[in-house]
Parts: C-alpha cells; sequence; structure tokens
C-alpha cells in the first residue's frame, strides 16, 4: 500500500505535490505535524513535504490571529470586560501559568494551532508575539513529524 501511495504521489506534478501538502497543512488537527508527516510517507522528499506542510499551517494560523484580533479589537471597544464561562475561565488560567511561549509550543498537544493562537489573542496577548510563538512552534512540530516520518519509512524499507 505504502509503495502504491508513493508512486501516485511521485506520478503528479511537482507543483500539485506541494500544493496538497500546503492544503494539509492548513486544516485544522492535520497542520504541519500530520500534513509533513503525510507528505514524507506519501513519497515527498522531507526538504519538499516540511516546508510546504508549515506554510500552510502558517498562513491558516495567521488567518486565524488576525481575525481573532479584529473581533477582540470591536469587541472590547468602549465596553466592560464580561465574565468567562468555565471553560474559557479554564483556558486563561492555563494561558497566564504558561505565557504566550509556552501555550504556543505545548497547546498543540491539545488544541490546532489555529484555535490556540486565537484563543490566545481573544484573552488579549500581543498579536506580533502570539504570531512569532506560533511560527516557532510550527516549524518545530512540523520538523519532528518530518523527522519521525522519515525514520518510519526508512525502517519499513529495510522490511
Amino acid at each position: 500500500m505504502l509503495d502504491s501511495l508513493q508512486s501516485f504521489t511521485e506520478s503528479l506534478p511537482p507543483a500539485l505535490q506541494w500544493l496538497g501538502v500546503i492544503l494539509l497543512g492548513a486544516i485544522p488537527f492535520v497542520e504541519s505535524y500530520f500534513g509533513s508527516f503525510i507528505g514524507v510517507v506519501a513519497g515527498l522528499s522531507p526538504w519538499v513535504a516540511v516546508p510546504a506542510a508549515i506554510v500552510g499551517n502558517v498562513i491558516s494560523m495567521l488567518i486565524f490571529v488576525f481575525s481573532a484580533h479584529g473581533v477582540r479589537h470591536a469587541a472590547t471597544k468602549n465596553r466592560e470586560a464580561k465574565p468567562l464561562s468555565p471553560r474559557r475561565a479554564k483556558l486563561k488560567e492555563r494561558f497566564e501559568r504558561f505565557g504566550v511561549p509556552g501555550v504556543s509550543l505545548l497547546g498543540q498537544l491539545v488544541l490546532p494551532s489555529q484555535i490556540t493562537s486565537a484563543a490566545i489573542v481573544g484573552f488579549g496577548a500581543s498579536r506580533n508575539a502570539v504570531i512569532f510563538w506560533q511560527v516557532i512552534s510550527i516549524i518545530l512540530w512540523g520538523i519532528v513529524f518530518g523527522v519521525l516520518a522519515m525514520l518510519g519509512v526508512e525502517a519499513a524499507a529495510r522490511f
């Protein structure tokens, strides 16, 4: 099955291979980590799969951050803060404990980067700090899963 998936992927024009992984990276819960993994397992070079998945994830995350920033700005203009729901209060407590770097780097273990970044901005964190730390997180997770996929494909080829 792995051979047929890799053969199909190799038969596609390189632009479509990149575009497919970029689109995978933009999907919440797939993101850079599974996009990288899927791209490598499908037969793309890690030098293609990982950056493509990262680009897709970063573009998607930026859309969420800028949207959340705009909504927060419009919603808080000349208004008092409303009490948080229990779920949002728990999220805010974790945000305050770990800060933007911690939530950005570890938040992907629980929620997609798009949702995490929008929530952080919604709590009032600096949009630029969120973007900076989310990009670092997306790159790190993409590389880690790309390397794991590459090692897995090499191990599977030996058997």
